[in-house]
């Protein structure tokens, strides 16, 4: 992989670098629980990160910026002379960071030249690239490779997207020899939530098409993704002095584990890859009298879904029916697979194509085992491809990022800005 074409150059990367180092410094964990029950954003220091953020775009050339009461940052970078009618295109990324793996008080590690050793951070936390792939083809490259300190994630998800983002908007502000078209930037909240997109302002928005920057490896190109679904899962028992329970004794928390256990094991999220649907038990908690379970469904097809969701039907009543008590079953849409949607305006994967090759990155196209805002923002009538961050491990401890392959990043939406102006132009 050649590195060194193209618009990034060793400023570029170290101006990259410095920005993603402080930004993934600020925590911006969400809450799911507050994200279900309405709030946006879940967590108020996402609010830190969005004044930042509003405060860069302004200082890098932005027009319109605005942050708005769901804490949605928006921006326009006014286009080249002359190119002010082509279509503009919008550039997402979102600025929370997961909640299973802790995201306070954050310690970027920089291992310059990685040497393909292994990487022993606190904790016992090894990257041991024997183990992963990319960690060694990175070792191979000497690639600058920024891991956490072992104690929390690291956050390129997605910080390394809106570090990208971040260091091509400042690039074209700089040199204006770089004919664009419009340019909107648009980071988001509470994207690992499943709700992201919720209050997402579609009134502010002007671009007919956007691209995320969430993804993974260099080179991933991503057009299609999950369906999604949450199904929450209640038993309900009869409550008895344990001494005197038989038999009128019904155990919700026994007919919540029995219903786990009859989930089919082959198609949990640790037995799947590819192309293969899952069941995940999220969640279990409760009492005798009533216990709850929470599963997250996912599945490629809408016909599997469907399918899916009768399984865990028939399973709940079952498990209810075996212990003499009793189930309900609530099913809550979370986002569907974007493919559709995308196969609609083939133009935008194309001239994403084009970008991925003029910045010397082959594009390699492979689902989404999970969903972006960009999955909402198809479905809501908006196509949005996503594009790779290089990040690695996300959501654990050893969650590590290649610099080169961040600032490949940039280079494409470098790309992409110069493509989709000279292709709108042609259209006009």
């Amino acid at each position: 992989m050649n590195f060194t074409i193209g618009y990034m150059t060793d400023r570029e990367r170290a101006s990259l670098l410095e920005r993603f180092l402080r930004y993934v410094k600020i925590w911006t964990t969400s809450n799911s629980d507050a994200a279900d029950s309405g709030i946006q954003p879940s967590t108020e220091r996402q609010w830190d990160f969005a004044k930042i953020l509003a405060s860069e775009l302004t200082l890098n050339g932005a027009q319109q910026v605005t942050i708005t009461d769901n804490c949605y940052v928006r921006g326009i970078l006014p286009a080249t002379k002359g190119l002010e009618n082509v279509p503009s295109i919008c550039l997402m990324a979102h600025m929370d960071t997961v909640e299973e793996v802790s995201g306070e008080n954050v310690q970027p590690q920089v291992h310059t030249a990685y040497n393909g050793n292994r990487i022993e951070l606190k904790d016992g936390i090894v990257l041991d690239p024997s183990e992963d792939a990319a960690l060694a083809q990175a070792g191979a490259n000497g690639e600058t490779v920024i891991t956490t300190d072992g104690t929390t994630l690291l956050g390129a998800d997605d910080k390394a997207g809106v570090a990208a983002i971040m260091t091509s908007v400042a690039y074209l502000n700089e040199h204006p020899e770089v004919a664009h078209g419009p340019i909107e930037i648009m980071y988001s909240p509470d994207e690992e939530t499943g709700h992201g997109m919720d209050h997402v302002p579609l009134d502010l928005l002007v671009s007919k098409c956007a691209y995320t920057v969430d993804g993974g490896h260099i080179g991933e190109l991503e057009t299609e993704c999950f369906n999604a679904y949450k199904s929450d899962v209640t038993f309900t028992g009869k409550a008895l002095h344990t001494g005197s329970a038989r038999p009128g004794m019904v155990n919700a928390v026994t007919m919540a584990g029995a219903f786990i256990s009859m989930l089919p094991r082959h198609e949990a999220p640790e037995t799947t890859d590819g192309y293969m649907g899952f069941y995940a038990p999220m969640s279990m908690s409760g009492s005798m009298e009533s216990a709850s379970v929470c599963l997250f469904l996912r599945d490629f097809t809408e016909e599997g879904m469907e399918k899916r969701k009768a399984l865990v039907e028939q399973l709940a009543q079952v498990t209810a029916a075996s212990f003499g008590g009793k189930a309900q079953v609530q099913h809550t849409a979370q986002y569907k697979n974007m493919k559709a949607g995308l196969e609609k305006a083939p133009h935008v994967t194309q001239n994403l194509v084009q970008a991925y090759k003029a910045a010397g990155v082959e594009p390699v196209f492979q689902p989404i085992r999970g969903g972006t805002d960009g999955s909402r923002l198809t479905e809501m009538g908006i196509p949005t491809p996503n594009i790779f961050t290089g990040g690695h491990n996300y959501h654990s401890r050893r969650e590590w990022c290649s610099l080169e392959q961040m600032a490949k990043a940039a280079e494409v939406l470098l790309q992409l800005s110069v493509i989709t102006a000279n292709s709108g132009k042609e259209k006009n």
